[in-house]
């Protein structure tokens, strides 16, 4: 059990939170959510002994190990591959190193062989045994091969490291995991290994991640910062959302009787119990939803951005039309002779580990850039808007405020027009007014979608629109695109937002490309059939 005790933190006259008291109990995982710049990170920090509070504590029941999610990619470049899985444990690997210095001596003493058994009893107690066979078949699930186990971890590339990394928090059998975004550079199988491993961990673990279809996965609780608190509540991430929206509803209107927001209430936990799957956390999570009562939920302070794509006219019987279409970057084939035809109504995700290959492609459906051959065909009846996997280059001129910004891409340059649309995306008042160059990745991003809205395009091609997004902004873009009327193109490695949005999947393969009219579920239960 971790106890978090009247936690608080400032960062000079910022208060990050304060009061906190909280506890976390083995066989759970809870998901730390908030506002970008909340402190979810800080507070993972403070749970993991990184940072200390300015008040309270924190105890961890005796005897339970804890592992951290290393963020620090060179931290074991001279350490090998399997070394530094194992040491996810530093007592085993420590116990390891002694016991091979011993053994190694010219001379051994009494004194070494009563030390060496001593050794040899704790190894054992600690699984020594199973330790290198163990870390190998982490690897190996995370798609690390056993050809890679013996090599120095500066040798391998950074996705690798990652997953190595990985491996090393989840090793050894620890108490309590702490993981900040574990799912960054994992391609799907990886992850759905990594789904399995924590659902059936018997551990606590505290996770902050900004895939939803992982946490909703894998979440029994969510931890949400909020109103310079941090409060527990049971379930998911999807049930979070919509019992939040649901306490604004009801906290909206206030005429209506205490029994018919109770009557409400239960009715929305009925229908989130019955959706519950078979897992150990979904069939605990339900038995708790059903002892919920009104005053358990409470309205969010999280203000959602608005997304929402209007075209200005329908799309005709012509679309879109590519046909063998070619492109060589620096020696290497990205596209070969793709060819395919958009109908009225697809959604399209392109899916797969070729980003380099979606990236060239949309590049060359939105005009950036040429195919060495091959024809790419618009119907003329075609309005099309593009996010670019780089937004870097829409933002040059860094001294530009966001109004000044975004009105070159307007044809209505009246202040209150441009202003409507960044007050959608959360960006009002004085907000509206800053310089381009402070902009975090996320803010970025939020002001590309509003260059989107302002184009009443019926054709969007979005690559990777969810990069640097938090939870918040991703809900509203796949409120968005559901609701969107038109044709959409786009690629995202958020799962849910695949699954919601795309009725048509197309995959390149390095020798074919696959095309379905199927939802991202179905088409991975037909790769699986």
């Amino acid at each position: 059990m971790i106890t978090v005790s009247d936690i608080g933190l400032r960062f000079g006259e910022r208060k990050l939170f304060e009061g906190v008291n909280l506890k976390f109990t083995p066989g759970n995982c809870y998901g730390v959510i908030g506002a970008n710049g909340a402190g979810k990170s800080t507070f993972l920090k403070i749970l993991a002994g990184e940072i200390e509070p300015d008040s309270g504590q924190v105890v961890i029941a005796r005897g339970m190990r804890m592992s951290v999610l290393k963020q620090d990619h060179y931290q074991y470049d001279q350490s090998l591959v399997l070394d530094t899985v194992i040491m996810g444990n530093q007592r085993l690997f420590e116990i390891m190193k002694e016991k091979e210095e011993l053994y190694c001596k010219e001379e051994f003493s009494d004194e070494d062989g009563m030390k060496v058994a001593e050794l040899e009893h704790e190894f054992s107690e600690n699984n020594g045994w199973e330790a290198e066979s163990e870390a190998s078949s982490m690897l190996q699930a995370l798609g690390i091969g056993t050809e890679l186990h013996d090599k120095l971890l500066s040798e391998l590339q950074s996705s690798e490291k990652v997953k190595v990394l990985l491996a090393q928090a989840l090793f050894g059998n620890p108490g309590i995991l702490i993981l900040d975004e574990p799912t960054n550079h994992l391609d799907l199988k990886s992850i759905a290994w990594l789904e399995e491993f924590l659902i059936s961990f018997q551990g606590i673990v505290i996770v902050v991640t900004h895939d939803r279809h992982f946490v909703n996965n894998i979440c029994t609780h969510m931890a949400d910062v909020d109103y310079g608190k941090i409060k527990l509540y049971v379930g998911n991430y999807d049930f979070w959302y919509e019992s939040s929206q649901l306490a604004l509803q009801m906290s909206k209107d206030q005429n209506k009787k205490k029994e018919e927001k109770a009557k409400q209430l239960q009715e929305f936990i009925a229908r989130f119990s019955a959706n519950a799957s078979k897992s150990k956390q979904a069939t605990s999570r339900k038995k708790i939803l059903e002892k919920i009562n009104l005053d358990d939920i409470e309205p969010s302070n999280r203000k959602y951005p608005y997304v929402g794509f209007k075209p200005d006219r329908e799309v005709g019987n012509d679309i879109l039309s590519v046909v063998d279409l070619c492109k060589t970057i620096d020696g290497e084939k990205v596209l070969d002779k793709v060819s395919f035809t958009v109908t009225k109504g697809d959604k399209i995700a392109f899916v797969g580990s070729n980003e380099i290959a979606y990236t060239t492609l949309f590049k060359i459906l939105s005009g950036e850039m040429d195919p060495d051959s091959g024809q790419v065909k618009w119907g003329v009846t075609i309005t099309k808007a593009y996010f670019p996997k780089d937004t870097s280059p829409y933002f040059q001129d860094q001294e530009l405020n966001l109004v000044d910004w975004l009105r070159q891409y307007s044809s209505d340059k009246a202040d209150s027009y441009v202003r409507g649309f960044l007050g959608k995306m959360l960006f009002s008042g004085e907000e509206a007014l800053k310089p381009l160059k402070v902009l975090s990745g996320g803010e970025r991003v939020r002001c590309m979608l509003a260059k989107i809205m302002l184009c009443n395009a019926n054709v969007l091609l979005l690559d990777q629109p969810t990069n640097h997004l938090d939870l918040e902004s991703i809900t509203a873009l796949n409120n968005g695109l559901r609701d969107y009327s038109s044709n959409v193109l786009f690629t995202s490695h958020d799962r849910q937002l695949v699954q919601t949005i795309a009725n048509r999947v197309i995959e390149l393969t390095p020798t074919k490309m696959v095309d379905v009219r199927l939802t991202y579920h179905e088409y991975l239960e037909s790769i699986a059939i």
